[in-house]
């Protein structure tokens, strides 16, 4: 299991402009995923980039007790927005990924193991086809099968369901619930669908104005409150027949901020 991951005193800034104001948080612990929320602008994306080490920042990040060692592959970034295709097949793509760092899955286990993580994803039948062919939501799940075999201790994924049906919505989300927890990795995961982060991840951190807000289970940070201040609407937290939980919005509110 890999150790707790922590923020201390954490701060952005684009030039004058303070997009993240000293964030601690105590402790994100292993094997769980945590769910990034709060309204557009918030700093959400920003916190996700200094946590992958791709934007400099004041405070400290660490893992377990020391420094998170990016440069070695301890933590692996899935960006909102995917860079150019390469030309390269899915499984040369997931191949180039292992490679990455000394724990790449193929080094160890083979050509199988990389068929079997995208049959966990549901894109075996894509193994052989080009990047540079696929449709945007096949490329969002080809990059988090790239983020996956690199077997990170921190998983860190901006908005992965933005370009999803609503079928790999799910499946997806509960892929990376069980993977989090078989391998011990501090999940992180920008949403913006309340009710993904009610059903699918153990922890919520609310952001408003680069300050959090929240931290705690998704049900204590995702409130009638916290929707009227953060997001300006009037909404509860119901659950169904089933017992979970989903949010119905009633309004706006013009009492927001």
């Amino acid at each position: 299991m890999s150790a707790h991951l922590s923020l201390e005193n954490l701060s952005v800034s684009y030039g004058k402009q303070r997009v993240i104001d000293k964030l601690s948080v105590p402790s994100l612990a292993a094997g769980e995923v945590t769910a990034l929320l709060g309204p557009n602008g918030s700093g959400k994306s920003t916190l996700l980039r200094a946590l992958a080490g791709l934007q400099a920042c004041d405070g400290a990040v660490r893992l377990g007790d020391r420094p998170l060692n990016r440069r070695h592959g301890e933590a692996a970034y899935l960006p909102q927005t995917l860079p150019p295709c390469v030309h390269l097949t899915v499984f040369e793509s997931l191949m180039v990924a292992g490679q990455a760092t000394a724990a790449g899955l193929f080094r160890r286990h083979g050509d199988d193991e990389v068929v079997a993580l995208l049959e966990s994803l549901g894109i075996a039948h894509l193994a052989r086809h080009y990047l540079d062919q696929l449709s945007g939501g096949q490329r969002q799940l080809v990059g988090i099968a790239q983020a996956l075999i690199r077997e990170p201790a921190v998983l860190l994924l901006d908005e992965p369901l933005s370009a999803l049906d609503l079928n790999y919505q799910f499946h997806v989300m509960d892929l990376l619930r069980r993977e989090t927890r078989r391998r011990g990795m501090v999940t992180v995961i920008v949403l913006h669908d309340l009710n993904a982060a009610l059903r699918h991840t153990d922890r919520a951190l609310m952001l408003k104005g680069g300050q959090l807000l929240a931290n705690g289970r998704p049900e204590q940070v995702i409130d009638a409150a916290t929707l009227r201040a953060v997001y300006g609407v009037h909404g509860r937290v119901e659950r169904c027949p089933q017992g979970v939980p989903h949010i119905l919005v009633d309004g706006l509110s013009h009492h927001a901020g």
